[in-house]
């Protein structure tokens, strides 16, 4: 049986009341660009946000607000990059090899900006860790 939403893309953020937001035409237009580009920023984020977490986890000093904080952002970032992964596995379901929807997350292929994940609050950025 087919999932019902399996031609559809979903979107990496959310509706204002928390729900998946889809796409049901995945080609190139303007939304498909514009959620291309939220991935690759969230991807990128992610990467940065890993490696300060590793820094706070490496000093065993660091201030308990330091490490709750960096989990706080680790688990923010995991879900934006399982929602990627959900989606893109969709697609390749989908294209069963036809077609490329790679999307270049290389330093040089990353976008300027993006709308980050709507519905997911991020928590504000203790002065002990700026």
């Amino acid at each position: 049986m087919t999932h019902p939403y399996a031609s559809l893309r979903l979107l990496p953020w959310s509706s204002p009341d928390g729900k998946p937001c889809f796409l049901a035409n995945g080609g190139d237009g303007y939304v498909s660009r514009m959620a291309d580009e939220a991935e690759a920023r969230q991807l990128a984020d992610g990467l940065d946000v890993l490696e300060r977490a590793r820094r706070v986890l490496e000093d065993p000093m660091s201030p308990h607000v330091q490490v709750r904080y960096g989990a706080i952002r680790l688990a923010e970032c995991l879900a934006d990059a399982l929602r990627i992964a959900e989606s893109r596995g969709r697609r390749l379901s989908q294209s069963d090899g036809e077609g490329d929807d790679h999307v270049d997350t290389t330093p040089g292929g990353e976008p300027e900006a993006a709308p980050r994940s709507v519905g997911l609050e991020t928590a504000p950025v203790p002065k002990e860790c700026l």
